[in-house]
């Protein structure tokens, strides 16, 4: 009786951490960005998706662009292409160096963040 008890909570613990790291690997992991992380591109418009290695939540996900002066602006996203994509569009940009900070809501309930920065000539 003993042994089987034994046994039994390894295979609970066992199947615990298999949990958890199947949750993990659903967070949301920018896949790829436009403009790509540290590239020089041409403004004042700038066209701006982001693409993800799961699904995530556009209505409760925000991009927000931090502009050369230190201030920022939250930017409209445009309907979900892909249900892995945001999409978005940047108006009236200057030279200088931006950083695009996005946070979504991934497909496992929860929220991730990250930027990405590029500059405009």
């Amino acid at each position: 009786m003993r042994r089987m008890n034994r046994r039994t909570v390894l295979f609970v613990l066992l199947g615990l951490i298999g949990a958890g790291a199947g949750s993990t690997a659903a967070h949301a992991i920018l896949l790829e960005a436009t403009p790509a992380v540290n590239t020089t591109v041409s403004g004042p418009e700038v066209s701006i998706k982001l693409r993800f290695n799961v699904r995530i939540d556009g209505g409760r996900s925000r991009l927000i662009l931090a502009l050369p002066d230190k201030t920022s602006r939250a930017l409209e996203l445009r309907p979900q292409p892909a249900p892995d994509t945001l999409v978005a569009a940047a108006a009236g940009l200057g030279a200088g160096a931006y950083r695009l900070r996005w946070q979504v809501l991934a497909s496992d309930g929860h929220i991730t963040r990250g930027e990405v920065p590029f500059s405009v000539k």
